[in-house]
């Protein structure tokens, strides 16, 4: 039975349409509520028109004469006694304590006998209070299988036999009152289905709107046009969450795609341009080699110039291998051993090593006292050193003069590095921290700079939070502004 069930239900599936599923739902919930109060107006009514009926036969049943029942017993053939004016369907009967019952049909002149019930159930009825027994009703089934309602009356008296005067009617009006309402009510609630049906299909039509069209939005979106945006503002509260969230997932995914298409094309120029400068000191040993191979290597003046070259290249490549190592572990998550230094110390200690490196060029130090960052030593060392290395290259060896300047500037610590080289066109600016970048390769190469210290320095600024600029003229010099936070100025 259970395999047939499943066969017979297998074959109705739900409606795959969210609108169909919708208005399924909505009239099976809304037929289910009719049900329920169907029910209930049943049960309802049910009691309430069977209680005023028993109260109402309770009123009758009490202006009945006492000589009927006096006399009850002793009818008499043609006798002149007038009937009870009481309905066909109305019945009175008496139930005495010794177990007698005595049907009234001809004083009532009933269409059908007074139903009775078991001898307990009247015996039970006796044993009541006068005052417990009056508006309580019962539902007596008689023998032809008809319903009738029941309600009795203690004629006892004191010293006297007790009897229980019995008046019935039968249900069958009554339900078919109840029937007729409830049909009534059914009517209505088909045609207020139908009714809601007609109205409820133009309103969902009109309320999945929005979600059809992110539904035609999201088929246009693939991974080389996630610009698309839904509209966050259609005026359905869950739409519009929903809009939003679909937005910020899309923005994560453009910029997740940007950022790759990024990395591929510098990890792409980064191969191109390291390789590039990787061959040209290879060369330069290779060539050396084999300068060597011929027979140059029996000269010591030539084989002591022919190591010395290559020693230098050696140092140039190593040299852009650091470089390259730490621009990796700086564009990957860069490792800062910060904590709290005092700018101006860390400068001023280094103020020996730059004068070396500066040669013969003059360089003065503007340094601010007290200004704190949190920072980590020796990057900003490093950032110093390049800034520095960039101006000994670009000015001359004699007449250069390089500024080295440190102040404050709201919650910025600013470290400025100013020379009067030759100065920077126009259409350089812009490339000056591009990696491999190099204005004036021919000098660069000369002091073995590899074009990276600018992208080093502008990677450990952002590192910490910063940003490192440059303003120059051509034939004014270069001053390269490193800008970090601050954490205060001590006195």
């Amino acid at each position: 039975m259970t395999a047939r069930t499943r066969r017979f239900t297998g074959r109705f599936h739900a409606p795959r349409s969210l609108r169909k599923q919708l208005l399924v739902t909505s009239l099976l919930i809304l037929s289910g509520l009719l049900i329920l109060i169907g029910t209930l107006q049943y049960v309802l009514m049910r009691n309430f028109i069977y209680s005023n009926r028993a109260e109402a036969m309770e009123t009758q049943i009490r202006s009945v004469p006492f000589e009927i029942f006096n006399n009850a017993g002793n009818r008499r053939p043609g006798g002149d006694r007038r009937p009870l004016l009481l309905d066909a369907h109305t019945t009175l009967a008496i139930y005495n304590q010794d177990g007698g019952f005595m049907d009234l049909k001809e004083e009532t002149l009933s269409a059908s006998p007074a139903p009775r019930m078991s001898n307990e159930a009247y015996d039970q009825l006796l044993k009541l209070p006068q005052d417990k027994r009056g508006g309580n009703y019962q539902l007596i089934t008689a023998g032809d299988g008809s319903g009738h309602l029941a309600v009795f009356m203690n004629l006892g008296r004191p010293g006297a036999a007790r009897m229980l005067l019995q008046m019935t009617v039968e249900t069958g009006p009554l339900r078919d009152v109840i029937l007729q309402q409830l049909l009534i009510f059914g009517a209505l609630s088909v045609a207020a289905l139908l009714a809601g049906l007609l109205l409820y299909l133009p309103t969902l039509r009109k309320t999945l709107v929005p979600l059809s069209n992110m539904g035609r939005s999201a088929q246009i979106i693939d991974a080389g046009n996630l610009n698309v945006r839904f509209p966050e503002e259609q005026g359905q509260l869950e739409i519009d969450q929903l809009s939003q969230s679909f937005n910020g997932m899309l923005e994560r995914l453009e910029i997740s795609f940007k950022n790759e298409r990024e990395a591929k094309e510098q990890m792409r120029r980064f191969a191109a341009d390291a390789s590039h400068e990787l061959r040209t000191p290879l060369t330069s040993i290779y060539g050396f080699l084999e300068v060597l191979l011929r027979g140059a290597a029996d000269n010591r003046e030539q084989l002591y110039s022919a190591l010395s070259s290559m020693h230098g290249e050696a140092k140039r490549i190593n040299k852009l291998v650091e470089d390259l190592l730490l621009l990796a572990r700086m564009d990957g998550a860069p490792r800062l051993r910060v904590k709290q230094v005092l700018l101006g110390e860390l400068i001023d200690d280094m103020q020996a090593q730059l004068r070396v490196l500066a040669g013969e060029r003059q360089v003065v130090f503007d340094l601010a006292c007290g200004i704190r960052c949190l920072v980590d030593p020796d990057q900003i060392r490093q950032v110093l050193l390049n800034l520095f290395h960039n101006a000994v290259q670009h000015t001359d060896a004699v007449k250069g003069i390089i500024h080295i300047s440190l102040h404050a500037a709201g919650e910025l610590a600013e470290l400025t590095v100013k020379d009067n080289g030759s100065g920077i066109s126009a259409e350089h600016l812009p490339h000056v921290f591009d990696r491999f970048y190099r204005s004036d390769s021919s000098r660069t190469r000369k002091y073995g700079g590899s074009g990276l210290g600018l992208s080093i320095t502008r990677s450990i600024a952002e590192a910490h939070h910063g940003e490192v600029t440059v303003s120059s003229a051509p034939g004014e010099g270069a001053a390269f502004k490193v800008s970090l936070p601050c954490l205060g100025i001590s006195q």
